[in-house]
C-alpha cells in the first residue's frame, strides 16, 4: 500500500533531522545561538486564511532562525496525534499544534509531559482536565468574535421597525473545534442579553431569533449545500451569520442562482476577512465582517522561544483582530495577502 505523499515528506523531513543528531550538543537548544527546534502540526489546508497561516508560521521560524518540522493534519485528529508523538520521539524542544478539534488530547499530552516537551496549542483551544499538560494558548478571541458579530446586528435592526422577530440562519464551523463553539456562545450571550432588554413594556427594539443552525465544517462547498438547503426550506429569514468567509461564499453563490440579493435581501455577517470576504463586503454582498487574524507565526515564535529556554509564558495571549463594516470607508482597508 502506498503512502500518502504529504507523509513521505513528513518522514523524509524526520529523517534527515535523526541523521544530524548525533552532532546535537547536551545542552539546552535556547543556549546554542538561538537555535531550537519547534515542531509544528497544522490541521490542513481547507482555506486561504489556513495556508497564509501556515505561512506564517514557516516564514516566522525562518526569519527566527528556528529548525521548524511541519506535519499537516489533513483534518484528521488521528494524524496530529501521530505527529505529536513523532515529535516526542526526536525530542523537539517544543511542539506547537492547531487542534482540530477541542477534546481526545489528554493521552498525547501526557507523552510529552513525560518527555519534558513543553506545548504550545495554537488558533483554536482544548478542553482538557489537567490544563498544566499544556503551557499557554496563542490565536485569536473567538467568543468576541461572536459577540462583535452579534453586536453589528443589534444596531443595524434597532435602526428599523421590525412587527416579527428578527429570523437568522447560522452556518457554524467545524463540529467540536473551539472556534466554532465560542462563536457560537458569543453570538448567543449578546443577543439573550439585548432580547431581555426587549422584552421589558417600555423597550422599543428588535427581537432576534436563531431559527436553524448547522456545521459547514468551514467548507466553502458545505455552506453552498446547507444554503441551498436553507433557501429550499425556509419561507423567510433575515440574516446569514456565517462562521467563516468560505462558507459565506458558498452560501453567496447559492443565493444568486435563486435571483436572491446578498447583503441586501439577506443581511449577511462573516468572520475571517480573507480578501474575497472584504470584495464581498465592498460589493454590498456582506455587511459586516469579523477578522480572524491569521499573522500568527512571529507571536507563536516568541513564545516558542521562552518555552525552549525553560520559561513561563502567559496562559492565554490574544492576537489582535478588526472589525470591518458596510458603513466604513472600505477603500482604506490594505491587501489582506490571503
Amino acid at each position: 500500500m502506498k503512502m500518502p505523499f504529504c507523509n513521505v515528506l513528513f518522514c523524509f523531513a524526520l529523517l534527515s533531522l535523526l541523521c544530524s543528531a548525533c552532532r546535537r550538543p547536551p545542552e539546552s537548544a535556547a543556549s546554542r545561538e538561538g537555535s531550537f527546534i519547534l515542531g509544528f502540526s497544522q490541521i490542513g489546508a481547507e482555506s486561504a486564511w489556513r495556508n497564509y497561516n501556515t505561512r506564517s508560521v514557516q516564514e516566522a521560524a525562518g526569519e527566527a532562525g528556528i529548525q521548524l518540522l511541519y506535519f499537516n493534519a489533513e483534518q484528521k485528529q488521528e494524524n496530529q496525534i501521530r505527529a505529536i508523538r513523532s515529535f516526542i520521539a526526536y525530542q523537539v524542544d517544543v511542539i506547537a499544534f492547531v487542534p482540530i478539534v477541542s477534546t481526545g488530547w489528554e493521552h498525547v499530552l501526557e507523552e510529552a509531559r513525560d518527555a519534558e516537551i513543553p506545548v504550545l496549542i495554537c488558533d483554536r483551544e482544548i478542553s482538557i482536565h489537567d490544563e498544566s499538560l499544556y503551557a499557554g494558548f496563542i490565536g485569536t478571541d473567538s467568543l468576541q468574535e461572536g459577540r462583535s458579530a452579534a453586536e453589528f446586528l443589534i444596531g443595524r435592526f434597532n435602526a428599523e421597525e421590525m412587527d416579527r422577530p428578527v429570523r437568522i440562519v447560522e452556518l457554524s464551523g467545524t463540529e467540536g473545534s473551539s472556534v466554532a463553539i465560542k462563536r457560537a456562545l458569543g453570538f448567543r450571550e449578546i443577543i439573550a442579553k439585548h432580547n431581555a432588554k426587549a422584552a421589558l413594556p417600555e423597550a422599543d427594539l428588535a427581537r432576534f431569533e436563531i431559527i436553524f443552525s448547522a456545521s459547514g465544517d468551514f467548507l466553502r462547498s458545505k455552506g453552498y449545500e446547507l444554503a441551498s438547503f436553507i433557501l429550499e426550506n425556509i419561507d423567510e429569514f433575515d440574516v446569514l451569520f456565517s462562521h467563516n468567509d468560505g462558507m459565506t461564499l458558498g452560501a453567496i453563490d447559492a443565493m444568486k442562482e435563486r435571483e436572491i440579493q446578498p447583503g441586501t435581501d439577506i443581511i449577511i455577517v462573516t468572520i475571517d476577512a480573507e480578501q474575497a470576504g472584504i470584495n464581498a463586503l465592498r460589493r454590498g454582498e456582506v455587511n459586516f465582517v469579523v477578522e480572524c487574524n491569521p499573522r500568527q507565526g512571529p507571536e507563536i515564535m516568541r513564545l516558542a522561544r521562552f518555552l525552549a529556554g525553560g520559561d513561563r509564558i502567559p496562559r492565554i495571549t490574544y492576537v489582535h483582530g478588526e472589525v470591518f463594516s458596510e458603513d466604513d470607508d472600505l477603500s482604506q482597508i490594505p491587501p489582506r495577502g490571503y
